[in-house]
């Protein structure tokens, strides 16, 4: 065969897979990181939505997903202002927000988000973890988490720190240094202390240890739950909580997790954690509930109760700490409803436990959220929309406070 040809055969063997694999209708198409298909199955058309995310929308259909059918959509109708009713009414600390620097150049977002009577409280999504905080082994940079913290204060918001350790978005570094248990110890003292006391005084709680089991409670294994042998082991969350209570004692000291809203093999791995920490005097103030949830499956508020009652019996806090709910899109009336039903049960269910001291969204609009990115097809997780007007889910946070 004629090398020409050859070269070109091959050219347009390797180029088939590509012109195959489309997303399908509502599904991403395109984004930072994106590495899925970035074109559009027929009838629909790769519409830019942020920096994070763009999706196959039906052809013809505006710009934005949320323009697709915001005639057809229920908005909400609540004027009352989500923190102070969460703090006036529901007797809690605060009602709050995630947020993440690349939205800070958005005016219009940050305007809202520094409204301190919607927004108590603010953690920051990825700029106090690993990788953003000691890219190389010794060398630490702040910036990033300054200026979210400092947009917290000037508008008197509480802060969450997030993260001191995390089997993801370590920095290169860490996992492929084969370092020994006790310099991976050594590493990880050095990490949290100096993470904690470079915004010691000025951090409500930090989620010192971030998503240390599997969904069947076993212990996720990665670099420093293995720490040099086979078979991973809890160990190093001791070592994370005594270093960062050493860095900043007035700081509640919280581990953070997924699926642990309800009973479970999960929630009881955390609990039984919890009180061997305690019996071995090892600091803990609280337990991060993270709610990334699903419309129409959420616990019902009883399962919910329960579950939180079982954590603050143990002698520690909870907090709702990720809530977002999300749908398979489009998104309907129908959804939107059922959607306003969850966020109340989850609300009510944290005004009902004494213990359960606030609850933060994971970012406030689906214009920033992760949902999308992740799931494919799936989104419309938050309580504003892309245009930042407030959905149905709104008022379910309010009566869920208020109720």
């Amino acid at each position: 065969m004629p090398l020409r040809i050859a070269t070109s055969l091959a050219a347009a063997v390797a180029l088939l897979p590509l012109a195959i694999a489309q997303s399908p209708q509502w599904g991403q198409c395109g984004g930072q990181t994106w590495t899925g298909p970035t074109t559009c199955v027929t009838g629909s058309t790769c519409v830019y939505q942020n920096p994070y995310y763009s999706q196959c929308l039906p052809s013809g259909s505006g710009t934005t997903s949320s323009a697709v059918a915001s005639a057809a959509l229920p908005t909400g109708t609540s004027t009352a202002k989500s923190n102070t009713v969460a703090k006036t009414l529901g007797g809690k600390l605060y009602f709050g927000s995630a947020t993440d620097n690349p939205e800070l150049s958005d005016a219009t977002y940050v305007a809202k988000l520094g409204d301190n009577t919607l927004f108590g409280q603010i953690t920051p999504g990825n700029s106090m973890k690993w990788d953003s905080t000691e890219p190389s082994r010794g060398v630490f940079t702040f910036t990033n988490g300054d200026t979210v913290t400092s947009l917290a204060k000037k508008n008197g918001q509480l802060i969450r720190g997030h993260t001191c350790v995390w089997y993801n978005q370590l920095a290169g570094w860490v996992t492929s240094g084969n370092f020994n248990a006790s310099t991976l110890t050594s590493i990880l003292q050095t990490h949290c202390s100096t993470l904690v006391s470079h915004w010691a005084g000025q951090i409500y709680s930090w989620d010192v240890v971030n998503e240390p089991f599997n969904d069947d409670g076993t212990v996720r294994s990665f670099v420093f739950s293995l720490a040099g042998g086979t078979v991973p082991n809890l160990n190093y969350i001791t070592t994370a909580l005594v270093a960062a209570r050493a860095a900043d004692p007035k700081a509640k000291l919280y581990i953070n997790d997924y699926n642990i809203d309800s009973a479970g093999a999960k929630s009881t791995a955390m609990q039984n954690l919890v009180k061997s920490l305690k019996a071995a005097g090892t600091p803990i103030d609280g337990i991060g509930i993270q709610g990334h949830l699903i419309v129409g499956q959420v616990p019902s508020k009883a399962a919910l109760i329960a579950n939180y009652q079982a954590f603050t019996a143990l002698g520690v806090e909870i907090a709702i700490t990720e809530l977002d709910i999300r749908m398979t899109l489009p998104e309907t009336p129908a959804l939107r409803a059922q959607q306003q039903t969850d966020y109340n049960t989850v609300v009510s269910a944290c005004k009902a436990v004494t213990g359960c001291v606030g609850v933060t969204i994971w970012d406030y609009t689906d214009k920033y959220s992760w949902v999308p990115g992740v799931f494919s097809g799936q989104g419309a997780a938050l309580p504003w929309d892309n245009n930042l007007v407030i959905k149905p889910a709104y008022d379910g946070i309010i009566a869920g406070f208020t109720n």
